[in-house]
Parts: C-alpha cells; sequence; structure tokens
C-alpha cells in the first residue's frame, strides 16, 4: 500500500505523548507519561485538562457510563471529576497501555521496572484481563517491556507489543477467551514497536519508536507501507474522524530542551481503523 498523505502537525509541547484516543465528538485524548495529566483535544483546538498532573500514563480508553479508564500505577475510571479504582496490583507497581473487547473487558500490560531507568536485568510484564472491578485474569507473562495492544477484526487474534525484544506477538483467542498459538506477529527491521492499531482490513498500524517511522503491517505479517518523521521517538497512533480514516500520530521529546518538544501529527488514509469499543467494568 502506498502511504503519501500529507502529514498534518496538530498540537506541540509536550514531554511523552501517549495513549491517544478518539471519542464520538471527534476530540482527541492524551496524556503526558512524563510531565503529567491527561489531557482533551477538541476539533476547534481547544485543549482541556481532563487528570490532573497524573504521570505515568500509557493508555487510554473510553468507558460505556461516561469518563475514561486510564492506566498508571492502577487502573482508574475518571468521569465527572471522580476517579474509580477498577484494579490494581501489588505485583504489577504500573500498567501501561491498555485495551478493550467487545465485552468491554481491559487488557492490560503490566510493566514491572522503568523503562527509562537504569535497570541492568528488567523483569518481564505480563497480559492481564480485568473482568470486573478487583477482578483479574493474566493471560500470558514473558514480556519484556509490554506497549500497544490490539485486535484482529474478528477478535480472535490479539496483537501485543514487546519494545524490548523488537517485535509484536500474536496469541489467539480460543473459546474460553484465553490466549493460544504464542507467536512473533513481526520483527521490526529499525525501532521498537510502541503504540498500535488495526485497520478495517485487519493491518496493523506500529508506531517504530526511535526509527521516526509509524509501519503498515498486512496480517499475514510483512511490510506494507510506512510514514516518516523527523522527529526518531514516535510512540504510539490512533485513527479518528468521522469515517475513522484521520490517523492521529504521537510523539515524544528528547528531554534536551527546556521547551518540550513533544508533538501531535495528523494524516488521512485509505482505509478506515476499526472502531474501540468502551470499556464496561
Amino acid at each position: 500500500m502506498k502511504i503519501d498523505g500529507t502529514i498534518e502537525p496538530v498540537l506541540s509541547g509536550y514531554g511523552l505523548i501517549e495513549g491517544p484516543r478518539v471519542d464520538d465528538d471527534d476530540a482527541l485524548y492524551f496524556c503526558d507519561a512524563r510531565l503529567g495529566g491527561v489531557h482533551r483535544l477538541t476539533p476547534d483546538g481547544e485543549v482541556e485538562t481532563v487528570v490532573p498532573r497524573r504521570k505515568g500514563v500509557g493508555g487510554i480508553v473510553l468507558h460505556q457510563d461516561g469518563g475514561i479508564v486510564v492506566s498508571g500505577r492502577d487502573l482508574s475510571h475518571v468521569h465527572g471529576g471522580k476517579t474509580r479504582t477498577i484494579y490494581s496490583d501489588p505485583e504489577a507497581p504500573r500498567f501501561n497501555d491498555i485495551f478493550t473487547d467487545t465485552l468491554g473487558r481491559i487488557y492490560a500490560g503490566s510493566l514491572r521496572f522503568d523503562p527509562f531507568g537504569k535497570q541492568t536485568e528488567p523483569e518481564p510484564g505480563s497480559l492481564y484481563r480485568v473482568d470486573a472491578e478487583g477482578e483479574a485474569t493474566i493471560l500470558y507473562g514473558d514480556v519484556a517491556l509490554t506497549n500497544g495492544i490490539g485486535f484482529s477484526p474478528d477478535h480472535r487474534v490479539l496483537y501485543h507489543s514487546d519494545s524490548l525484544r523488537s517485535h509484536v506477538i500474536a496469541h489467539d483467542i480460543n473459546e474460553n477467551g484465553l490466549c493460544i498459538n504464542r507467536r512473533v506477529f513481526v520483527k521490526l527491521p529499525a525501532g521498537a514497536p510502541d503504540g498500535i492499531c488495526v485497520d478495517e482490513s485487519g493491518c496493523v498500524w506500529i508506531a517504530a519508536y526511535g526509527a521516526g517511522r509509524v509501519v503498515r503491517v498486512t496480517p499475514e505479517g510483512h511490510l506494507d507501507g510506512e510514514l516518516k518523521f523527523s522527529e526518531p521517538r514516535v510512540t504510539s497512533v490512533c485513527f479518528g474522524g468521522n469515517d475513522r480514516r484521520d490517523l492521529y500520530i504521537v510523539t515524544a521529546d528528547d528531554g534536551t530542551t527546556d521547551t518540550p518538544q513533544g508533538s501531535i501529527y495528523r494524516t488521512r488514509v485509505e482505509t478506515a481503523g476499526l472502531s474501540v469499543p468502551r470499556a464496561s467494568v
């Protein structure tokens, strides 16, 4: 697939932008994992702070009762100025990217070390499925550095970025909702896979952190096009727009300047993205 759309800068001035998610009003939620806060960018360009100061948020999903679910030290539902803890686990000091299935359950990757720290032997994390408030199932472990999570159009395949190993893994979902047939879906030729999203044809869009790329990969695991950026730290992607053909790309700065340079970009793509189910937990 040829990807040659105009890449439009939308917003800048943040540290480490993560977790982009578009609501029904075509407003974009995003977080600044390094400097703190979860924000909402309206179509007319206004930015409101939805969750002040909270650092370490790596993922956002919408909730069917309104508001959003955010990750971090726990999984929390924020709505109407109130925060409800959905799930926490002392064995999982931080949750990074999160996603939902058609039943409204939340899938969250645990992060057991600081990816920007100096830990020589990072402890691998796991994928949790949160079935109800305070109740979760660990579907699998051995994810060195958990990042983007997404489903195939039929929700029978689950994709999961492991940034430290530079690959995206895949599992089939069996009739009991468990993950089987673990395999490497794709290993990136450059950069580390970070956030992901999936389009209606089943292709997976992957932010290649450190390589200044967003790559599109077919369901068979073949590279099918890329977007190039001058900024190397591309962190995540999501679809938006009334037809879900707007692709949002977010980045992180390198921390070397007084003014943060993490940015949001937007382009148009040929194939619409899948809609993301709302959490019901």
